[in-house]
């Protein structure tokens, strides 16, 4: 694999030149599919590690959101932030929706793409509530500007939790092994950009609160 220096993302290279993407470009595109290791498969997690699905909402709705996204993403940290509450307050509160989170590391930034999807899913595994994976998710996206593990075991503190193991198993890719699966899921779903959202099987990308909800509401008169 290559290092971390040669996986920053076409997103965050155009950025780093001053390009102004924002009106251009839907989302984050990638340029490759490196998780940022060393190279050195010896040192890769066990299978065991993997963890399942997070699922906010009714598991059993008929209509599924699947949103696949990278936290150094800035295009995800707008939908997360501006979109994702509205519609967690109209769809997923009511038990109409079932929403799911997939990790798909473009991969933006090299290192913290990975390292912060690693420390959200030993957040979901060190914690007794769901709920405490969906708000570090939350909080990682309102802190994207400074990702690291210093950060992360901070946040995990802050929620009660063991910001020590979090840190360790962070930097040890405790995790990783459920990271890359769920970018392969995206990969086999036509993914190449972050974030792209699924309303049962219709692809949006980078969508606004009026394109997604639209899908949704379209999909659940369908059900």
């Amino acid at each position: 694999m290559n290092g971390p220096d040669a996986r920053v993302g076409r997103r965050a290279v155009l950025a780093s030149t001053g390009t102004l993407l924002g009106a251009s470009l839907a989302g984050c595109l990638g340029s490759g599919n490196g998780n940022g290791s060393d190279g050195d498969d010896g040192g890769r997690p066990e299978p065991e590690k993997q963890l399942p699905t997070p699922v906010d909402g009714d598991p059993d709705a008929p209509v599924t959101v699947a949103a696949f996204e990278d936290f150094a993403c800035p295009h995800c940290a707008t939908y997360s932030l501006d979109v994702v509450p509205r519609i967690r307050e109209e769809y997923v509160a009511t038990e109409r929706i079932r929403y799911e989170w997939h990790d798909f590391p473009i991969p933006v930034d090299g290192t913290q793409s990975w390292l912060a999807a690693d420390a959200a899913r030993a957040v979901q595994a060190n914690s007794d509530a769901i709920e405490d994976f969906w708000a570090f998710a939350h909080r990682l996206f309102e802190r994207q500007s400074d990702l690291g593990l210093d950060r992360y075991e901070r946040m995990a503190t802050e929620m009660g939790l063991d910001g020590a193991a979090i840190r360790t198993e962070t930097d040890e890719r405790t995790y990783e092994p459920t990271v890359v699966a769920s970018q392969a899921t995206g990969e086999e779903r036509g993914v190449s950009a972050t974030p792209t959202v699924f309303v049962n099987d219709e692809q949006l990308e980078a969508p606004s609160y009026a394109d997604l909800s639209g899908a949704i509401d379209a999909a659940l008169e369908n059900a």
